[in-house]
Order: structure tokens, then sequence, then C-alpha cells
């Protein structure tokens, strides 16, 4: 993959080097969704990153949900209509943002993807990504909970989103390893489309047709929100295992309480800072790195207040 966006990013700084930018230094930061603390996250390191940058502005837009892809297509094809100096996207989904991107890519406006990929028919059209190796995410989360409901039985996957990149990479990963390292069954891929009420209901049905379930992950902060509270309802904190994704202050909450055994959590400020400041030095024709990796930390009880949980949490 790394060779591809390099070879990507070599043919992007030549279409840039040339290109007269617009007057207008808006940097415009469109994400999946405006109603998570997850993304309120990185728009806290893409405004301090906006801070450091003379002379840029930047504006944060994300659709009501998720599931609302066509309303993010929109807000890209007008940040390329008010011809903005770069934009910082997360793809809702990987190829429905294609054709907007290939818009932004003919008016030479520089894009900076985070969390998540684009399908292979968007490559040429941005120029660096950023975001959690999802797929290692996935692993880490599927050995946490190796290592406390053991090799056998019965485990749930509660994931969101269908299709959009980080989850290709993130249940993808868990689902590999979980399969690679133990004769645990899953007994379903549940997707909640990052709907918390969603996700608490599946939970809820999960539970009760499963008595015998020994663990279960939840791919997102809205998913495994809604996942600890099912849970807390059914009075299984302690019974099953649970792995969460993300670090808000309910997850955190879950954690220290022992509903959930772990979280993962992701640099998501990071997105924002380095989201921006990639934009920033494309439009100064400076080289910026075609893939980044932002991070990923475990979080559980044994660790929450440590400076390694504490610099990710939010």
């Amino acid at each position: 993959m790394q060779k591809i966006l390099s070879a990507c990013l070599v043919s992007a700084l030549a279409l840039f080097a040339g290109a007269g930018y617009a007057a207008d230094k808006e940097v415009a930061v469109i994400v999946k969704t405006v109603n998570s603390t997850f993304w309120q996250n990185v728009q806290k390191g893409a405004t301090d990153a906006n801070k450091e940058a003379a002379g840029y502005s930047m504006t944060f837009q994300g659709p009501a949900s998720e599931s609302a892809i066509a309303d993010q297509v929109n807000m890209v094809e007008n940040a390329v209509n008010r011809k903005v100096a770069g934009i910082v996207l997360a793809p809702s989904d990987p190829d429905a943002l294609v054709p907007a991107l290939k818009k932004a890519w003919e008016a030479k406006i520089p894009v900076v993807l985070i969390d998540s990929m684009l399908s292979e028919a968007g490559k040429r059209y941005y120029q660096s990504f950023l975001a959690t190796d999802n797929e290692k995410a996935g692993e880490l989360s599927a050995k946490a909970l190796i290592d406390k409901v053991g090799k056998t039985g019965k485990i749930a996957v509660m994931s969101y989103v269908a299709g959009a990149g980080s989850e290709i990479g993130r249940v993808g990963g868990f689902t590999k390893y979980i399969k690679a390292n133990s004769q645990l069954e899953i007994v379903g891929t549940y997707y909640s489309q990052s709907q918390m009420a969603t996700a608490l209901n599946q939970t809820t049905d999960v539970l009760a047709a499963h008595p015998d379930l020994k663990g279960i992950f939840g791919a997102n902060e809205p998913t495994a929100i809604g996942m600890g509270r099912a849970i807390t309802q059914a009075s299984k904190a302690g019974r099953v295992v649970a792995v969460g994704f993300d670090g808000n202050q309910d997850l955190q909450n879950f954690v220290k309480d022992g509903t959930l055994e772990a979280i993962a959590v992701q640099g998501s400020y990071q997105m924002g800072y380095l989201g921006v400041q990639s934009v920033v030095k494309l439009v100064a024709k400076q080289p910026v790195p075609e893939f980044l990796d932002t991070g990923v930390v475990i979080v559980t009880k044994d660790n929450i207040e440590k400076p390694e949980a504490k610099n990710v949490l939010y």
C-alpha cells in the first residue's frame, strides 16, 4: 500500500508544483459527523494547527450522522466550488467521495485524508493519508479479548458502517486475528450505523440470544457506548468480557467500573493537527509523508491514569 501511495505522492507533487493556489487560504476540514466527541477531538487538533499557520482560516464540517454520505459529498463539492486552499477529509464511504475529490484534484486543491482510505479509483486524488493502522488496532483489540476469555466459546462483533475504510481494516484485523489465534466462534457482525441507540438495542438482543456469550467487541465510539450501556442494563458487567474502541469520558468510565475490559484509543487529536499541518505544507510546496500512522493505545484499568493513556484520552 505504501508503495502505491508513494507513487501517488510523487505524481501529486508534480501536479501541484506549478499550481497557482487560490488567494483564499481556507482549509476545509470535513469529517464523518460532528455529533461525536471523537470528531470533536479531531477539531481541537485542527484548530490548534490552524492557530500556528499564519494567514490561514479553517472551517470544520460534518454531516449529522456517518451514514449521511450524500451530505458529506455535497460539503466537499461546496469546498471545491469556493476554491479553498486545501481539504482535510475523513471519507465516510470509500467510493462515493471519489468523484468529488476528482473535482478537487482538477481544481489543483490539495487533499489530505484522515481516518479512512478511499478505494483504488481515488488513489491519485489525494496527497497524504493520516490514520490509525486500523488492521493493527483490530488485532490488538482481539488479543486483549483473547487474553481474558481464552480461545474457545462465543463472541460477538458490534460494528458500525459496513464498507467504511476504517471499518474494513479494524473489524477485518480483529476477525482475522481471532480466527488465526483461537477457536472462538463469532456469532455475528452487527452494524449500528454509528448510532448509540441502535448499538444498545443490538447488543441487548445479542446478549439475550446468546446467554453463553463470553466476549464482545464494539468497534467505534457510539457503538462501544451503546454496547457498554446494554451490558450494564443486562447486569452482564464482569460476566461478558467487552473491548471497545475510542476514548471519550463515557468509555473511560466503563473501563474504570469494569464494564469494559479495555478500549483501543486512537490519536484523534493528531489526525486533526497533522491534517491541517500537512495541507499547509502542501500549499507551500513542501513534501509530506504519503502515509502516517497516528497510533493506538490499549487502555485498561491498569494504565488509564498513566501518561500513555492520558495523552490520547479525551
